[in-house]
């Protein structure tokens, strides 16, 4: 990964630096350049549930790069990346079709001094792993759908809020957290508790502790979530609208 920043041949883009997971050897991925060095490609098996295929690049320099890293990888990685970089993909590759949006968000801008103090003086606490069956309970009534659960690969720290009789009311991760990119996953506020500006609360700690590690904090979210999207842009994350590809089961 040093050797691929120093000589600026990976770009600095946080779902590049994402998927590279650091490019060692336990993280299993790979990247590769196109021979005129304008697109990208870095694979990664498992991370967030699926085998991923970050992308970057031109159409023309980047569909015979992704044709060759498919053939080798296999079937099961989706190329992902910017939503006009994937559909051109698309068009040039027959092979591919469209089968997710999403959005990505991410923040590299360090908190100010009002952020930090309102992070630190928030109800959100680090939960422990005592508390993960609590965790799991909140997630399976909040967010059924939600990628990161305790105790799965990759996932770390759980944050939370709690209410006055101690009941866990929400509930946020790092999870699949590459070297330079923290990523917040399993946002959820119990039914109950929601319309408290507890989603806030809990996403402001993780994604201080995701800036002060990392340097950049990420997140995925459903582009149709306005709510959401909403709440991430108020705490400083940029949105981008985000495709997923895959190759065309063949019958």
């Amino acid at each position: 990964m040093h050797e691929l920043r120093s000589t600026a041949t990976l770009p600095c883009d946080p779902p590049l630096l994402w998927a590279a997971q650091g490019l060692t050897g336990a993280s299993r991925a790979r990247a590769w350049v196109s021979g005129d060095g304008r697109a990208f490609a870095v694979a990664v098996p498992d991370l967030s549930r699926h085998d991923r295929l970050a992308v970057s690049g031109p159409a023309g320099s980047l569909a015979p790069l992704v044709a060759e890293v498919l053939a080798e990888t296999g079937p099961s990685y989706r190329p992902l990346g910017d939503e006009a970089t994937v559909r051109a993909l698309v068009e040039a590759l027959p092979e591919l079709r469209p089968v997710a949006t999403f959005g990505w968000m991410s923040r590299t801008r360090p908190l100010s001094s009002a952020e930090a103090g309102a992070a630190d003086e928030g109800k959100a606490r680090w939960l422990a792993d005592d508390d993960a069956e609590e965790i799991t309970a909140l997630l399976a009534e909040a967010f059924p759908g939600s990628y990161a659960v305790p105790g799965a690969p990759g996932v770390g720290r759980w944050a939370g809020t709690r209410d006055d009789a101690g009941r866990l009311t929400s509930v946020a991760a790092l999870a699949w957290s590459s070297p330079e990119v923290g990523l917040l996953a399993g946002v959820a506020v119990h039914p109950s508790a929601r319309g408290r500006g507890l989603a806030r609360t809990v996403v402001a700690k993780v994604l201080a502790e995701a800036l002060a590690v990392h340097g950049t904090a990420a997140l995925m979210v459903d582009g149709a979530n306005d709510g959401a999207i909403r709440l991430y842009e108020s705490l400083g994350f940029a949105y981008r609208r985000f495709l997923a590809a895959e190759l065309t089961p063949e019958v």
